[in-house]
């Protein structure tokens, strides 16, 4: 990483209600006095996907390596990332119990995309106030929002989408 590399600031967050459930995911990164948003959707998915999602979206952003400091209020991604990873992967992507580490396909390209910028991984809490992160936080609901009707609705447990 040289010198010159840009200083990035990204918020991420991810949505999904009820969970598994129709997500979305949001980032916003911060680069200088230059601002963008960006937010995705998926009908059938789980809140750490979306969380892992938005981080590498925005990541993927980065067109060269920066130094990126990721503001996320997901323990599951900071963790995962910071502390979990390099055990994940000694173990050819499996728990310390023995079983396949979930969403290995999206935990794979987050280390491609993280392994091009120097990154400081930053938890905050959720919902307490941080203008950045409130911001991702509704970019995830309203990508979430976007979805067709039916993919939103709640069901109540035991009342499955198939016909009788």
């Amino acid at each position: 990483m040289t010198e010159e590399a840009r200083q990035v600031h990204i918020y991420t967050d991810g949505a999904c209600d009820p969970n598994p459930g129709p997500g979305g995911w949001g980032a916003v990164l911060v680069y200088g006095p230059q601002t963008k948003e960006i937010s995705g959707a998926e009908p059938h998915t789980t809140n750490n996907r979306m969380e892992l999602t938005a981080a590498i979206e925005a990541l993927r952003l980065l067109k060269r390596p920066c130094n990126v400091v990721l503001h996320t209020d997901s323990q599951y991604l900071r963790r995962g990332i910071t502390e979990w990873l390099p055990a994940w992967q000694a173990k050819g992507w499996r728990k310390a119990d023995g079983k396949p580490v979930e969403n290995v396909e999206l935990w794979q390209e987050l280390l491609r995309q993280a392994q091009r910028h120097h990154i400081t991984w930053e938890w905050i809490r959720g919902h307490r106030g941080d203008p950045l992160n409130e911001r991702a936080d509704r970019l995830a609901k309203n990508a979430r929002a976007t979805l067709p009707l039916e993919t939103r609705i709640k069901r109540p447990k035991g009342h499955g989408s198939r016909a009788d």
